[in-house]
């Protein structure tokens, strides 16, 4: 299931930077760390599917795989696959040939693969792939991330506590056109964050985003196949761009920033050495001084300067940022509980019923949490403060917890004032003399049926007879009505529920 969520994600990607971003091929390869020929692949299929960008709402991961790969489907059956972990631990022993144990495969999956399929996937579990990527530095194609190994401080001014801080560098790849900001640390909500800003500062977003491989940015640190946080990939999509990060141990794919960070721990940390800050934007207010005056000195070899090309390349060809600014979202991938929420953040957010036991994945930002299944949106909710609350919609209820959650005390002594004035305040005060009005809920719910077999007039001469008798209870009415006591006449006055009998005194005697 996980490995379907990836392998939809990485098509509709492929199809958004095909048709919306209008990149090649290659690039797109580059970009989703797969082949070009799997690119080609998905979209050939994709063609012949009629399938465009971007995709219906409602198709969802399931649908799309379906529409894609329906043939592959009817053509092979699932096939067990042999396990090449043993398979290599066996071909270790002795006389232990890959035949031999293909037919041992064979004997206990004879709808298994054939030898020839059966070599080859054990091929690919030894060998590793080697892709080369070639670096093109084009006008508004790519920005290069880093943060500098040499930090600036901050004094606490309470305390005069001494902290070192993070340096975010930024460099535009056709104009070395360089952004640096102070932040606290380098966790992914200053990261992003980092990403917005400087974006803004540039006017445009570019098409690639080249980080190293640090943890705010690749989840998965592979030389080969990096793994890129989906939150910064959200983000970048957001802006109409993709990540690709830098490979493991070669410096060249990330010159560009490593020059950034050289030049700003020359031309801003050693230049404000002297200065004491005592805030993180007291800082920041100076290094924008010092990224200014780096920006407008001419460059040695080019004699411009990087405004100057960034004015001539790169601003013209980056695109316009979106309307909105991205908000910072988190992904989480969680079980639904047999009560059909999920929790996050520790508080619980309901879904549809259906899906309990399922895994979703939640979408959380400072304001709301939705829940994905498939790649659908199945719930959204407003994000609760605090801990230990529930956010739960009656159109994911099952029916009969919906039916139940909206009875309520207001309700229930509404129905029985129908009935009569007598009924409605039986029906009070066993809801009132309950320490939860829940637990009365029963009581009163066989009370409803009760006028439905007696009438409504004798259940409100029964109530009154119980108000007469202090007896506040289902049972009471119901022997009211049953030995048919409720059309017998009302006495007046103080009523003493204790029955004569000649063996009883009675209270006269203690008087």
């Amino acid at each position: 299931m996980a490995r379907l969520r990836l392998r939809m994600r990485q098509i509709r990607e492929v199809l958004r930077l095909r048709f919306e971003r209008g990149l090649s091929q290659r690039e797109i390869s580059r970009a989703i760390a797969s082949g070009v020929g799997t690119v080609c692949e998905y979209l050939r299929r994709a063609k012949q599917a009629g399938l465009s960008w971007p995709l219906p709402e409602e198709l969802d991961d399931a649908a799309l795989e379906a529409k894609l790969f329906a043939e592959l489907c009817r053509a092979f059956a699932p096939k067990a696959p042999p396990d090449c972990a043993l398979l290599h631990r066996e071909l270790r022993r002795k006389g232990v040939t890959l035949q031999l144990l293909h037919l041992e495969y064979l004997e206990a999956n004879p709808g298994g693969y054939r030898y020839t399929q059966f070599c080859e996937l054990y091929k690919r579990f030894r060998e590793k792939l080697h892709p080369t990527m070639r670096q093109v530095h084009r006008a508004g194609e790519k920005v290069f991330v880093d943060f500098s190994g040499k930090k600036p401080e901050i004094v606490d001014p309470a305390t005069g506590e001494v902290r070192e801080v993070e340096l975010f560098v930024g460099v535009l790849g056709a104009s070395n056109y360089t952004y640096a900001e102070a932040l606290e640390s380098q966790e992914l909500p200053q990261w992003i964050g980092a990403h917005v800003r400087m974006l803004e500062y540039f006017g445009g977003s570019p098409e690639l985003f080249v980080p190293d491989n640090l943890k705010s940015g690749v989840t998965r640190a592979c030389r080969y196949e990096p793994g890129v946080n989906r939150s910064y990939e959200e983000m970048a999509r957001h802006y109409g761009a993709a990540v690709v990060p830098a490979r493991s141990g070669h410096a060249r794919d990330k010159a560009k920033v490593e020059s950034g960070v050289l030049l700003a721990q020359r031309w801003i940390l050693a230049a404000l050495r002297n200065r004491t800050f005592f805030s993180l934007a007291e800082l920041n207010e100076a290094i924008r001084e010092k990224l200014l005056v780096l920006n407008s000195r001419p460059m040695q070899k080019l004699g411009v300067s990087r405004r100057e090309l960034f004015e001539t390349l790169d601003r013209p060809a980056l695109k316009s940022l979106a309307s909105n600014r991205y908000e910072l979202a988190s992904w989480k991938l969680v079980t639904v509980n047999i009560d059909y929420h999920v929790e996050v953040e520790r508080n619980y957010y309901s879904v549809p019923f259906q899906l309990v036991r399922e895994k979703v994945e939640a979408r959380h930002t400072g304001t709301t949490v939705e829940v994905f299944f498939k790649g659908k949106r199945v719930a959204s909710h407003a994000r609760l403060t605090g801990k230990g609350k529930y956010s739960t919609q009656c159109e994911h209820m099952p029916r009969s917890h919906r039916e139940h959650a909206q009875w309520t005390p207001s309700r229930i002594i509404s129905w029985a004032t129908k009935s009569g004035p007598a009924t409605g305040r039986v029906v009070a005060k066993i809801l009132e003399t309950k320490p939860h009005p829940e637990q009365g809920y029963r009581a009163c719910l066989g009370i409803m049926r009760l006028g439905r077999t007696h009438g409504e007039v004798r259940l409100e001469a029964a109530c009154r007879r119980v108000e007469r008798l202090g007896a506040y209870s289902y049972r009471t009415v119901k022997n009211v009505l049953s030995s048919g006591a409720d059309r017998l006449p009302l006495e007046e006055g103080p009523v003493s529920i204790t029955p004569e009998h000649p063996n009883i005194r009675g209270e006269a005697y203690y008087s």
